[in-house]
C-alpha cells in the first residue's frame, strides 16, 4: 500500500483535480486515500447516493449529509469548498448520462488551477467519462499484490483457520502452495483473500484437487464469459494416446514456463493434422499436465457485425487471458477465424494484425495452443518461425497407438481391456483416427445394449467394419496434407 500512496501522491503533485480509479476493491481504495490524506494533512470526504457527503478521517464536517444526496447538490458544495480537500465520489458515472449540468460542474471543478481548490476522485469498478471531461482526468490503478504478498495472504488465512479449529494445521505441500499463489495472480487483495479462504475452509487443506475449482472461481470473478470459455474438466495427459514427441517437448518446457520469469518463456504451439486425430484433446491435456486453467477462444462469438467491434472483442479476450495467467489459451480451428477473404470488409486482416501484435508483445505467461485442420487457409504471417515455438503435425495413429487408444476408451467405460484382443482391434482399424476409434467403442456399446449382452470382441470388430474412416473418404486431401507437412513440421507422434 505504501507504493500506492506514494504514486497517488505524485498524481496530486501534477495538479490534477480529477482522478479516476477503476477497481473492484473499493475498501482498499478508500484505505489508500485515507493514508494519503493523513500523510499530507488533507481533509477527506466521501460521497455516495445513499449517504451523501460524509467525512472520512479528519477534516471539517461536510454539513447536512441529506442535503448532498443528489449529485448536483454534492458537486456544487465541492466546487464552493476553498480548501484542498480530497473528495471521493463512489459510482457517480451513471448520473452523468444525459445530464449536462453534472457534466459541466465536473468539468469546471477539473479545470480549476488554484492549488487550494479540492480534488475529485471518482471510484467505481468501471467508469466511462463524457468526452468533454475525459481529457481533464488522470487515471490511476492500484497495484495488484505481488507473489510475496499473495503468499502472505494465504498463510494469514491458514492461521485464521487454525485459530478457529483448535490450532489444527492446514495441510499442504510446497509445490501446491506455490501453484495456488501463481493462480491467484491478477486478483486484488480482497479477491485473493476470499479465494484463499474458500480453498482452505472446506477441509483445512490446500491440495491439487483445489486448483480446478480455484481457477473456475477466478474466471467467474473476472467475468470472462462470452468470447472466452473456461474448460473446467481438462483431460489428463495420460489419456492421450501417442503424441510421444509432443509430450516430451512439453515436459522439457514445463518447469521454465511455470517459473514464469525470463525473456525466453515458451510461447505456444500450432497443431495441424487430420480431423479427429487428437489435436483438441492434446490442447486440453497441456493444461492438465501443467496444472493450469484452460481458456478457449471461440471465434464464432468473436465476430460482430459492427465496425471495429470484432477487433475490440479480441483485444479484451486477450487482455483477460493475461489476467488469468499463468494459463493455457486454446484457439480451436484457428483457420476459421483468420482465413482471409474479400467479402468481410478487411475484418479478418484486422483480427490477424491484433493477434500478431499481442503474440509479439505479450509479457504474461499465457501458453497458446492453436489447432488447425486446413493449413492452406492460414495466413503465412501466422505460421512463420517465431510466432509459435514449434509447429507439430498430428498424423493418424499407428498400430501401437491405436491399441492404446482402444485401451483408454474401454477403461473409461469400465470395460476390462484384458478381455479383448487389442492388437487385433488395432490391425482391423488401420487408417482410423482417435475420434473414430472412440465411436467404434460407443457403437459397440449401443449394439450390446440393444442385444442385451455385454460388449465383446465380435461387436467391436463389426463396428469397425461398419465404419468408413475419414482417411478413406478424403484420401486425396490427407495425402496432400502429409506432403505439405513433410519437412515443414515436427511429427507429434
Amino acid at each position: 500500500m505504501k507504493n500506492d500512496i506514494h504514486d497517488l501522491g505524485l498524481v496530486l503533485d501534477s495538479k490534477a483535480k480529477l482522478i479516476l480509479i477503476e477497481s473492484w476493491d473499493e475498501a482498499r481504495v478508500l484505505e489508500t486515500l485515507t493514508g494519503l490524506a493523513v500523510k499530507r494533512g488533507l481533509g477527506l470526504q466521501m460521497w455516495s447516493v445513499t449517504e451523501g457527503l460524509q467525512r472520512l478521517g479528519f477534516g471539517s464536517e461536510a454539513g447536512d449529509a441529506g442535503a448532498s444526496l443528489e449529485p448536483e447538490a454534492a458537486l456544487r458544495l465541492i466546487k464552493a469548498d476553498p480548501q484542498p480537500t480530497l473528495y471521493v465520489l463512489c459510482d457517480l458515472h451513471p448520473f452523468l448520462d444525459d445530464n449536462p449540468k453534472l457534466v459541466r460542474l465536473l468539468k469546471e471543478i477539473a479545470m480549476s488551477e488554484a492549488p487550494s481548490k479540492p480534488t475529485l476522485v471518482l471510484v467505481s469498478h468501471a467508469c466511462k467519462l463524457p468526452p468533454e471531461v475525459q481529457r481533464y482526468a488522470s487515471r490511476f490503478s492500484l497495484a495488484l499484490p505481488s507473489e510475496d504478498e499473495l503468499l502472505a495472504i494465504v498463510r494469514d488465512e491458514a492461521s485464521l483457520w487454525s485459530a478457529r479449529n483448535r490450532n489444527a494445521r492446514v495441510r499442504t505441500d510446497n509445490r501446491t502452495l506455490q501453484q495456488v499463489v501463481k493462480n491467484l495472480r491478477g486478483m486484488s487483495h480482497a479477491e485473493a483473500r476470499a479465494l484463499a479462504r474458500n480453498v482452505i475452509c472446506d477441509d483445512g487443506a490446500i491440495t491439487q484437487e483445489d486448483l480446478p475449482e480455484l481457477n473456475k472461481t477466478k474466471f467467474q470473478l473476472l467475468d470472462l464469459e462470452g468470447v472466452l470459455s473456461f474448460e473446467y474438466d481438462t483431460a489428463r495427459f495420460a489419456e492421450v494416446g501417442g503424441l510421444s514427441t509432443l509430450k516430451r517437448w512439453l515436459g522439457e518446457r514445463q518447469g521454465i514456463f511455470l517459473d514464469g520469469t525470463g525473456v525466453d518463456l515458451p510461447k505456444g504451439v500450432l497443431l495441424v493434422g487430420v480431423q479427429g486425430g487428437g489435436k483438441s484433446l492434446a490442447a486440453k491435456a497441456v493444461a492438465g499436465l501443467w496444472g493450469l486453467p484452460l481458456l478457449r477462444l471461440d471465434f464464432a462469438c468473436l465476430y460482430n457485425k459492427f465496425f471495429g467491434e470484432t477487433e475490440r472483442n479480441l483485444r479484451e479476450a486477450l487482455q483477460l487471458a493475461e489476467q488469468m495467467a499463468p494459463c493455457v489459451l486454446w484457439m480451436d480451428e484457428i483457420e476459421k477465424g483468420l482465413a482471409s477473404g474479400d467479402q468481410d470488409g478487411g475484418v479478418s486482416q484486422r483480427v490477424l494484425g491484433t493477434l500478431l501484435t499481442w503474440m509479439a508483445e505479450r509479457k504474461a505467461p499465457v501458453f497458446m495452443v492453436a489447432t488447425a485442420n486446413d493449413i492452406s487457409r492460414l495466413p503465412p504471417e501466422l505460421v512463420r518461425k517465431g510466432r509459435f515455438d514449434e509447429l507439430f503435425f498430428v498424423d493418424l495413429p499407428d498400430s501401437a497407438v491405436r491399441a492404446e487408444i482402444f485401451r483408454i476408451h474401454l477403461v473409461r467405460r469400465e470395460l476390462e481391456p484384458s478381455g479383448f484382443d487389442l492388437q487385433r482391434l488395432a490391425e482391423a482399424s488401420a487408417g482410423f483416427s482417435g475420434a473414430e476409434i472412440e465411436q467404434v467403442v460407443v457403437s459397440a456399446l449401443y449394439a450390446a445394449q440393444a442385444q442385451q449382452q455385454s460388449v465383446n470382441q465380435v461387436l467391436l470388430l463389426q463396428s469397425i467394419q461398419g465404419t468408413a474412416p475419414l482417411s478413406v473418404i478424403m484420401a486425396e486431401d490427407l495425402d496432400a496434407l502429409r506432403a505439405w507437412a513433410d519437412g515443414r513440421t515436427v511429427n507429434a507422434g
